[in-house]
């Protein structure tokens, strides 16, 4: 939780599994993009973390939901609702209907014309003089610290939750391009699945992401057998609670395949890349940025495989946030890359 103030300007990173609310100096809120709705009078009755408590646990009277996917909206009421209570979390009820100067918020670089109208919908209930979208991936190199607007090629990966997006940016823009499904949610998913078929055993989707967090590697070098969790669940056989033990060498094996289609991704987008680029990459490296990039033996297994320095982002969940909260000091400076 950060510090709370009333922001003149808006940033937001609305991603799929976290959205970040700042305003030019600072982030001023991170929870997860996670609203309850009760089904019986329509009220939300939690968002953020506490929605994220209650998630695949409330009774036929709430629905838990998660109103995006694939680092999209997929539904646009919850959005919008969601969206309004975390914003009245960092601006105070009573001057809710207050304007906001500039209002800008991420987007993926491959998103559709709906997708963005669905983003834009959301963000037209807030009263502000100016709303921009902005590509996430520029936003994230700005979070890095990376003078996009030189005419000097970055390879930028940023790996969130439901997509991946790599990308070479020079002279604020982006020259090429690959996306892909696999990212966060995908691993989480890979996990789920090892445990259905290997033991008969499902677990929620929370479980599955903590296994990832805590013991997450994608490098086997570095993937540690004496490290392991006990894992709660429900045997699908007798319907039963249950519990299995799991090594992190063990789920290295299972993120395996994912990766794999992240660095195809990667080798597409650089076989795309013009040669004058090419060569900036060579000697700069790749960065990378998203929350996935916090997976244990990331940056050496990126380095093994293209054979290029890697830089992974300090603060890899907030760079795409930062960025919008940079843009924010000086629009006027950035508006090519606004929309």
């Amino acid at each position: 939780m950060f510090l709370f103030k009333q922001p003149q300007n808006l940033a937001i990173d609305l991603g799929n599994n976290n959205t970040l609310i700042g305003d030019q100096s600072s982030l001023l809120f991170s929870q997860p993009s996670c609203l309850v709705i009760n089904e019986d009078n329509n009220k939300v009755e939690a968002v953020g973390d506490k929605a994220y408590d209650m998630l695949e646990k409330v009774h036929h009277q709430l629905k838990s939901i998660k109103p995006l996917k694939g680092g999209v909206i997929s539904d646009g009421e919850s959005a919008k609702r969601m969206l309004k209570e975390l914003v009245l979390k960092v601006n105070k009820p009573q001057l809710f209907n207050s304007s906001f100067n500039y209002l800008v918020s991420g987007v993926p670089y491959d998103t559709t014309s709906v997708e963005k109208r669905a983003l834009r919908d959301a963000l037209d209930q807030f009263k502000s003089r100016k709303t921009f979208l902005m590509n996430e991936p520029l936003a994230a190199a700005l979070g890095m610290g990376l003078n996009i607007r030189e005419a000097e090629g970055k390879l930028l990966i940023d790996i969130g939750g439901g997509i991946t997006e790599v990308v070479v940016i020079s002279l604020s823009g982006v020259v090429c391009f690959q996306s892909t499904k696999t990212a966060g949610d995908q691993l989480d998913e890979n996990i789920r699945d090892y445990f259905r078929k290997e033991f008969n055993m499902a677990i929620g989707l929370k479980t599955a992401e903590l296994l990832k967090i805590k013991l997450g590697c994608v490098f086997a070098p570095f993937a540690n057998p004496n490290e392991k969790l006990n894992v709660l669940g429900k045997d699908l056989v007798e319907g039963i609670p249950m519990k299995r033990e799991i090594t992190e060498r063990e789920l290295c094996h299972v993120l395996n395949k994912s990766i794999e289609n992240i660095e195809e991704c990667i080798q597409l987008t650089l076989e795309k890349c013009p040669p004058e680029l090419a060569a900036d990459i060579y000697q700069k490296g790749i960065y990378v940025t998203g929350g996935t990039a916090l997976l244990k033996g990331m940056k050496e297994r990126l380095t093994q495989a293209f054979k290029l320095p890697v830089t992974i982002a300090p603060d890899a969940l907030l760079s795409v946030g930062k960025g919008i909260s940079q843009v924010l000091v000086a629009p006027e400076k950035y508006k090519p890359i606004l929309f």
